[in-house]
C-alpha cells in the first residue's frame, strides 16, 4: 500500500479509502490510486483486512436445495440488497438433513460468516435449543421455532385461506389440494398450507372429501403432474386445484393438458409462492404472494441487529403478510 501511495503521491489512507470505498475520495484521486494498483500488481489483503476489523462481510444463507426455485429466489433478494453495502452472501445446501443443518451451524463456519440465516426442515426444536452460541443467527421456516431466536416466516394459513376461498369464490365447488397432508400434529409447510384450505372450507360450509387431499411425495414439476394423474385414475370429482407450490401448480397444469382438461374452464388453479416463472405459464398462474422480499429485508436486519453489540431487544417472530395475485388459470371474482 505504501508502494502504491507513492507512486500515487498520496498517503497510504488515500489509497485505502479509494480502493475500499471507506470514506469518499474525488474522482481523480480514484483513477490515479487505481492506475498505480494495477501497474505494481497491488491487490488488497481482503484476510487480513477482516482480521482487523472483527468481520468478512459475508452473510450465508443456508437452505436445503440449491435446484429448488424458491430458494433461488429467495438468494437473489437477499444478494440484491448486500451488494450495495459491500457485502456478499455465500449459500450453502443441507439436502434438507439434521445432519447437514447442524454443520451448517458448526463454531468451525462462523469464523466464515457475520452471521447465518438457516432455513430449518431436519432440525428439531430440541436440536436448535441444545445450540451453543452467540454468533448471529436467523431461523427461517415454517416449523414452531424456540422463541429464543429470531425468526422470519410466511403466513402458510392465511395464505391457504386466500388461495383456497378465490377458487370457491368463483365457482369451483370440488377443490383439491395438490401436496396436501391428512390431519396431523405435523408441523411444517404442507400441514400448514392444508389447514388453511380446510379453513376456507370450513368458512363456505363446506366439508371437503377426503379424496379431494392429494399428497406429493416432494415439491417438484414431476410431483404435481403425478398427483394430478392419480385424482384422473381414481375418479376423484374436482373443478378446483390449491396447489401449496408454484412448481406443483406448474406439474399440475401439465397434468391437467396431458388429461385434456382445459384451464380455467374446467378446472380453476392457484399456486403458492408467486415465483417468477408463475407468470409465464400457459395460462398465467394465479398464486400466493407471502412477501419475498419484506422476507428478506426482515431478515436481513435481524443479523444485524443481533450483530450490534449495543442492541439488546428481545427476540422477534416476524410473519409476513401473504396476498392473491390473479391471473388466468382461474376466473375473474
Amino acid at each position: 500500500m505504501s508502494d502504491v501511495a507513492r507512486a500515487a503521491g498520496v498517503s497510504a489512507m488515500t489509497v485505502s479509502n479509494a480502493l475500499t470505498g471507506r470514506r469518499p475520495v474525488s474522482a481523480a484521486t480514484r483513477e490515479r490510486v487505481e492506475a498505480a494498483a494495477a501497474a505494481l500488481g497491488y491487490e488488497l489483503n481482503l484476510t487480513a483486512r477482516h482480521l482487523r476489523a472483527g468481520r468478512t462481510d459475508t452473510v450465508a444463507l443456508v437452505v436445503p436445495h440449491f435446484d429448488h426455485p424458491y430458494f433461488g429466489e429467495l438468494a437473489a433478494r437477499i444478494a440484491r440488497i448486500l451488494e450495495p453495502q459491500g457485502r456478499h452472501l455465500v449459500v450453502e445446501q443441507t439436502g434438507a438433513s439434521r445432519e447437514g443443518e447442524l454443520a451448517a451451524v458448526s463454531q468451525t463456519r462462523w469464523q466464515l460468516y457475520d452471521g447465518v440465516l438457516l432455513s430449518v426442515v431436519g432440525m428439531s426444536g430440541a436440536d436448535l435449543d441444545a445450540l451453543q452460541t452467540s454468533a448471529p443467527l436467523v431461523l427461517l421456516g415454517e416449523q414452531d421455532m424456540p422463541t429464543r431466536y429470531d425468526h422470519v416466516r410466511m403466513d402458510n394459513v392465511v395464505g391457504a385461506r386466500l388461495a383456497t376461498a378465490h377458487l370457491l369464490a368463483t365457482g369451483s365447488q370440488h377443490v383439491a389440494i395438490v401436496g396436501g397432508t391428512t390431519p396431523s400434529p405435523a408441523a411444517g409447510m404442507m400441514p400448514a398450507r392444508t389447514a388453511g384450505w380446510t379453513e376456507a372450507h370450513t368458512a363456505a360450509g363446506l366439508r371437503p372429501a377426503a379424496g379431494l387431499v392429494a399428497p406429493a411425495p416432494s415439491a417438484d414439476l414431476a410431483a404435481g403432474r403425478d398427483a394430478v394423474r392419480r385424482l384422473v385414475h381414481d375418479g376423484v370429482r374436482f373443478d378446483g386445484i390449491f396447489a401449496v407450490t408454484d412448481t406443483l401448480a406448474t406439474g399440475a397444469l401439465a397434468g391437467l393438458a396431458e388429461a385434456g382438461l382445459r384451464v380455467p374452464d374446467d378446472v380453476q388453479v392457484v399456486g403458492f409462492d408467486n415465483l417468477a416463472a408463475s407468470e409465464f405459464t400457459v395460462p398465467a398462474l394465479t398464486t400466493v404472494d407471502p412477501g419475498h422480499d419484506r422476507m428478506a429485508a426482515a431478515a436481513l436486519r435481524l443479523l444485524d441487529r443481533l450483530a450490534d453489540p449495543a442492541d439488546d431487544g428481545e427476540p422477534e417472530q416476524v410473519v409476513v403478510p401473504a396476498r392473491l395475485v390473479h391471473r388466468a388459470t382461474t376466473r375473474a371474482d
